[in-house]
């Protein structure tokens, strides 16, 4: 800590020479008309001699990440987003005041310069800088090892030193950036308007999640963060827009794993007059044109599998899953006290009070959720774990939803919404009394939402789809953390 506070009041120090030399340390607009990553683009394969005779002029700005000095010249490094420049930089070609400015330079700070391209002995594209203004002083030195940074706490809470450490983090957000932009396309493509609903809501619903919770001293109300706009999408439906969808964040008080963040973007789209059979031809084309746009294929790598995004998907029902993964008996799909025997039988830890269904859902997830690695539609969930879907015509125990599995995850949630108002409410008051009972995940009764469906709405498919997960896999990140720019951590002690 010492060494760094001494580093730290060396740079302090440089802040007055460069005033006396007339120079503001943090100074003011500098036109960059060139990018680094431009210039190598477009001139990088180019010969020395064709440099020399071409001449070609150039104006960028960036942060000095690698510095050598040579005498009465310096070869400097400048990282512009995320890529790199050698910049040239010699006593004979700058005024007596820029090269007393370079003798004062140090890692991490900011220039602008204007010159011209050539190759160095050593072939290297490289500015010659005619021309240098002094940007920004950096007056803490990049961490140690800084350069290849891997250790994760400090990736994660010093986001700006993972991204001036690791350039190939810059394109994870790039593609993020792409991938929520192509869906945007498409969905205003189809006819779809966008739309914002309320992040603080007086009753959280739409999803299964325990909230976080706020107060407004105006109105002397508790507020809860969202957990989905859901119901509020659906009141839209209601009120005549065909087709609306959100993208945002949701707020959900649970663990922090490689594949939960409390603070989440999602995107939920509802069509009116549409099942959930519509929504997995409209997901497959979804999924099938962002991979061309923003990967060039369907064909993808994640963690070591190869994944075909192509349709057609698998289509599987949920009961028909846990049999056929598990080889067990039709007797579990009816009988608690076969499904007890079969998850005990698996190794699956279940409370003995456990509900039939909860018990078949731990045996779902424990072991068929692995087993989806290629795109899979699991299909018919019971009715008791899919409280706002419509109820199966040839099975009203089901419902007509589906979940969409890539790489062993839930990537996305759909379903034929229920639009009958009084199932709604004998399902709200089954869900009410079970938080009551202690489920703090439970839905809340929601008389408003109730009303507007008593005001009618449409037959509508909805569906869920989580962003970040979308694009660890488009990206091939095994965590959560390395496609959020600001994941959720305890408190630095």
């Amino acid at each position: 800590m010492d060494e760094l506070n001494d580093q730290q009041q060396q740079r302090i120090k440089k802040l007055d020479v460069l005033r006396e030399l007339g120079v503001q340390p943090y100074g003011t607009r500098f036109e960059a008309t060139d990018r680094a990553g431009s210039l190598t683009r477009l001139h990088g394969e180019k010969s020395k001699e064709a440099l020399e005779a071409e001449r070609v002029t150039c104006r960028l700005a960036g942060r000095i990440v690698a510095l050598r000095r040579f005498g009465k010249a310096a070869f400097a490094v400048l990282q512009d987003g995320a890529d790199r420049l050698q910049v040239y930089l010699k006593k004979d070609l700058l005024t007596e005041q820029a090269y007393k400015v370079c003798e004062g330079l140090d890692l991490g700070d900011w220039i602008g310069v204007s010159g011209h391209l050539f190759r160095t002995k050593t072939n290297e594209l490289t500015v010659e800088v005619a021309e240098l203004a002094f940007l920004s002083k950096a007056l803490r030195p990049l961490p140690e090892k800084w350069h290849g940074l891997t250790d994760v706490e400090t990736r994660y809470r010093q986001r700006y030193v993972d991204l001036i450490a690791n350039p190939q983090v810059h394109a994870i957000f790039a593609a993020r950036s792409k991938i929520i932009a192509g869906i945007r396309a498409f969905l205003i493509e189809k006819g779809f308007l966008e739309v914002e609903t309320p992040m603080m809501q007086p009753i959280p619903g739409g999803a299964t999640a325990k909230p976080f919770v706020t107060h407004h001293n105006a109105l002397g109300v508790d507020l809860y963060l969202r957990i989905a706009p859901e119901l509020y999408l659906k009141r839209l439906i209601v009120g005549g827009f065909p087709r609306v969808f959100e993208i945002n964040r949701n707020f959900r008080n649970e663990g922090i794993s490689t594949i939960h963040n409390p603070e989440f973007t999602m995107l939920e789209f509802y069509v009116a007059y549409a099942d959930y059979h519509d929504l997995i031809a409209l997901t497959e084309e979804l999924f099938s044109r962002l991979a061309r746009e923003v990967l060039g294929t369907t064909t993808i790598e994640y963690q070591g599998k190869s994944l075909n995004l192509a349709s057609p998907w698998r289509r599987w029902s949920y009961r028909q899953a846990i049999l056929e993964v598990n080889k067990l008996n039709e007797r579990v799909l009816t009988d608690r006290a076969a499904a007890l025997a079969a998850a005990k039988q698996l190794g699956i830890e279940v409370e003995d009070k456990a509900a039939h269904v909860d018990i078949l859902n731990e045996i779902f997830e424990e072991t068929v959720e692995p087993q989806l690695i290629q795109p899979t539609f699991i299909t018919d969930y019971p009715i008791e774990i899919s409280p706002l879907a419509r109820r199966k015509d040839s099975d009203p125990s089901l419902t007509d939803r589906f979940e969409l599995y890539i790489a062993g995850r839930e990537i996305a949630n759909a379903f034929s919404e229920l639009n009958d108002p009084l199932d709604q409410r004998q399902r709200f008051e089954a869900q009410d009394a079970q938080r009551e009972a202690g489920d703090e995940e439970a839905h809340y009764l929601d008389e408003d939402f109730l009303r507007a469906l008593e005001h009618g709405m449409p037959p509508t498919a909805g569906e869920g789809i989580g962003i970040d997960r979308l694009v660890m896999l488009f990206t091939n990140q095994a965590s959560i953390r390395d496609v959020i720019l600001f994941p959720q951590l305890r408190p630095e002690k």
